[in-house]
């Protein structure tokens, strides 16, 4: 359908997420446009998206992150750690410092013009990604383990992200994807949109906060940041967003990657694709995946039905 040929494809991952999509096509399309209203995916992807170039003496600033003198509080010891007394506990009390340390002298960085875009986005990325790795929670951050777990307790030590060198260009951004769409255009675009009611931002509030860091009151016992509920997460605006969204893709190729129990039918993503062109529909049923013997969720089948909606739009 589009070809086995794709160097001169501009191809779209617009619900990007980590950017893992992209991050595979990359080396293979003239660009990737690369999108995700999260501010923690923008960053990962400024940085392996867009960062294309080599970046001289970037090991330099990572050695010289991992050395500083820890500062005594900064805004996620104050607010994500047990020893500030906030109740919570993200972090051991001695990594909230580093990040905090850390998060604080790549800002200072960028503002006084030490470093330029490229390298700001590759130290955030590197920050969030080893900050994960000795983050207390069970996966994600709904929710912060009682007592810190192994992992929690090693020290934090930044360890550089990577990024494939090419020479294109690509662009990334931090849009809702509705209104990206009417700016955009291309060849090939990718949608992996949120197919059930849970909320993102709620689930990742940390490591946006970790990107951001802003000055606001983290609400509730786990510690809130305001966040965007995303239309397609809600049963009442998924069919209007998901039509608007393809009405106006300016793109000959669409495909979508969903399921059985996403908020939209099969039936009816296909009533939706079928009037803007040729359709075609791919499926594969994977076994469910279960935390334990005891997983108390109530599912109904054993197996999850994941489809690939495909679309050769109109002109």
């Amino acid at each position: 359908m589009v070809g086995s040929d794709l160097s001169q494809k501009v191809f779209c991952d617009i619900f990007a997420g980590t950017g893992i999509v992209g991050r595979t096509f990359k080396k293979d399309v003239k660009q990737v446009i690369s999108n995700d209203l999260e501010h923690y995916s923008f960053v990962l992807n400024k940085n392996y998206i867009q960062n294309s170039k080599a970046i001289i003496d970037k090991e330099k600033y990572i050695a010289e992150l991992n050395s500083l003198p820890l500062i005594e509080e900064g805004f996620i010891y104050q607010n994500y750690c047990m020893g500030s007394g906030s109740g919570r506990q993200y972090f051991s009390d001695e990594n909230g410092r580093k990040i905090d340390t850390m998060r604080i002298k790549i800002r200072e960085w960028r503002e006084s013009g030490a470093i330029d875009e490229s390298l700001y986005y590759f130290l955030l990325a590197s920050l969030v990604e080893s900050a994960d790795k000795v983050a207390n929670t069970a996966s994600v951050y709904g929710a912060f383990l009682k007592h810190i777990k192994k992992s929690a307790e090693k020290e934090l030590l930044l360890e550089s992200a990577t990024f494939s060198e090419d020479a294109n260009t690509h662009e990334v951004f931090n849009k809702n994807s509705n209104e990206l769409i009417k700016e955009i255009s291309g060849d090939i675009l990718y949608l992996d949109p949120p197919y059930n009611q849970r909320q993102y931002s709620a689930n990742y509030h940390i490591l946006n906060t970790i990107t951001q860091y802003d000055d606001f009151i983290p609400k509730g016992k786990t510690g809130l940041r305001e966040y965007n509920r995303s239309d397609y997460c809600k049963k009442q605006s998924v069919h209007e967003s998901f039509e608007e969204l393809i009405h106006h893709a300016r793109f000959q190729y669409i495909f979508l990657s969903y399921n059985n129990e996403g908020l939209m039918s099969e039936d009816e993503v296909r009533g939706i694709m079928e009037r803007h062109g040729k359709y075609d529909l791919r499926t594969k049923a994977y076994q469910r995946f279960k935390a334990d013997k005891t997983d108390s969720r109530n599912h109904t089948a054993d197996a999850t039905v994941e489809y690939l909606h495909i679309l050769e739009k109109n002109r």
